[in-house]
């Protein structure tokens, strides 16, 4: 099938809006202004998934003949969920939280046309190993980037090298945008 003339990203994350251009050069940006849901009773996976699903949903009443793509990404370490730090303070004890450790990254998305009663959900995970951090190479990092609308406080794109050992999965899908699954789903859609 086709897809729709009109593709919105409900997202204001000039990192998906980047990622998103790779796979489709015509598209609007209209960001969400649905609140996140941020619950410890849920999965990270689970986490992602409602908050994607309530941006595009959102986006997707006000224009319900496009294809609406909402996104939300989560890091998930020992059960603990990592969004966007509130401040610096709250940045370096997140990275502090990470260094040598192994965490996971999750991106829900939804794939949503409301007049089509379409709609589709997937979730991504990427492995991430940080190395070892002491107080001052969190700082120098810290230094180097903007952590404040950043999921666990880093940018893999953004100097990860000085703080990312390796990584198992989608690098993209670590900068907020799975474009490997994205490019399939929106094949078959």
């Amino acid at each position: 099938m086709a897809l729709p003339k009109l593709l919105i990203l409900a997202s204001a994350s000039p990192r998906r809006r980047e990622l998103l251009r790779e796979v489709i050069p015509d598209f609007q940006v209209i960001p969400s202004d649905a609140p996140e849901v941020h619950d410890e009773q849920l999965t990270a996976r689970e986490t992602c998934l409602i908050n994607a699903y309530r941006k595009a949903r959102s986006v997707a009443k006000q224009f319900p003949d496009a294809l609406v793509i909402g996104a939300d990404t989560l890091v998930y370490l020992n059960h603990t969920l990592y969004g966007k730090p509130t401040d610096l303070q709250h940045a370096h004890v997140m990275l502090q939280q990470l260094q040598g450790e192994t965490h996971q990254v999750v991106t829900g998305i939804c794939l949503i046309e409301l007049r089509a009663h379409r709609q589709r959900l997937l979730a991504e995970t990427t492995l991430v190993t940080f190395k070892k951090l002491k107080a001052e190479q969190i700082e120098r990092y810290l230094a180097s980037i903007n952590p404040l609308d950043k999921a666990g406080a880093y940018a893999i794109q953004e100097h990860g090298g000085s703080i990312i050992a390796e990584i198992a999965g989608s690098y993209a899908n670590v900068v907020g945008l799975p474009i490997e699954r994205l490019r399939i789903e929106l094949d078959t859609w």
